[in-house]
């Protein structure tokens, strides 16, 4: 009976839009622990038990969220399912934190890109293009893959393929526009019968494997390593540093940053505007901003 339950909630899920291959194997995993100890419905005890079977702290929590996740949807329909509590793990998500490259490494690594072989072939274009459109458009790098050529219009990119199976609008500036469009008119010529914006010396789309691993030659190529104890250079931290130059770029006040951020979250393609918040931590002339405010309201004085 658990086990057509989950059927159930992943159909619906499915139906709209999600993907849930994940979901679906730790479901099937706590279904068939559940039915083993005699149960037909959601209870907690069994739940946190399953969970905690976990290694980590982190994958308990994962486990136990996506069981209640399910459970709140059961419940509206029969009330003997129950819902877990949050938090029994204790377990609190902290975000890896970004590599934040300068201007000059921006620089550095789209010239670099330029230089890659094959000598005439489309690569350096191809790379050297990805690389300025992820820093200044804050792309993620599966979006920027997933481009085809119907989806670069005159009003912006048509992002399709999105982490949360939603689709937006990323409007370009002119000078990345028509940057854009230069590599444009060379990638036609090169691989007329693919779709893709960016293609790969056999004329297909780039893999991510294989970006990953030119990325990384790049970052030795022009000395970019990380300190003793730092973070390692990323390609998604180019989209970290789009987002925190928007915010220390936008009009000096919280208010106007405040104004900015549901802007920025919808730009960027997040599902919760907490998620475009967390960059405030990464900004430290906001992060001071804040501080201030927040000595003043303490002190009593006017914000």
């Amino acid at each position: 009976m658990l086990m057509k339950a989950v059927d159930s909630y992943l159909s619906i899920r499915r139906a709209a839009g999600f993907e849930l291959e994940v979901p679906e194997y730790l479901l099937r995993s706590f279904a068939r622990f559940a039915t083993g100890h005699g149960e037909t419905h959601v209870t907690t005890r069994t739940a946190i038990e399953w969970a905690s079977q976990a290694p980590s702290l982190s994958q308990r929590d994962h486990r136990l969220k996506t069981v209640i996740r399910m459970a709140r949807h059961l419940k509206a329909e029969d009330e003997r399912h129950e819902v877990p509590p949050n938090g029994v793990f204790g377990y609190r998500k902290t975000r890896r934190v970004p590599f934040l490259y300068t201007q000059t490494d921006i620089n550095r690594l789209i010239q670099a890109a330029s230089q890659l072989g094959p000598p005439g072939s489309l690569r350096p274009h191809t790379y050297s293009t990805l690389l300025a459109l992820l820093s200044v458009t804050g792309l993620r790098i599966s979006e920027a893959l997933a481009l085809c050529l119907g989806d670069v219009t005159a009003d912006g990119l048509i992002i399709r393929r999105t982490k949360f199976q939603k689709s937006r609008l990323a409007p370009l500036h002119e000078t990345t526009d028509a940057g854009l469009e230069r590599y444009l008119v060379r990638r036609r010529r090169a691989a007329p019968t693919d779709d893709h914006v960016f293609i790969s010396l056999q004329g297909t789309g780039l893999s991510r494997s294989g970006v990953q691993w030119t990325f990384r030659n790049l970052l030795k190529t022009i000395g970019l390593e990380p300190k003793p104890g730092g973070r390692r250079p990323r390609i998604h931290d180019l989209r970290h540093g789009f987002a925190i130059r928007v915010l220390e770029d936008c009009p000096e006040g919280r208010d106007n940053v405040g104004r900015h951020m549901l802007a920025l979250s919808t730009y960027l393609g997040h599902a919760n505007i907490s998620d475009t918040y967390w960059y405030l931590e990464a900004t430290p002339n906001l992060m001071r901003d804040i501080a201030d405010a927040s000595e003043a309201f303490l002190k009593g004085d006017r914000l």
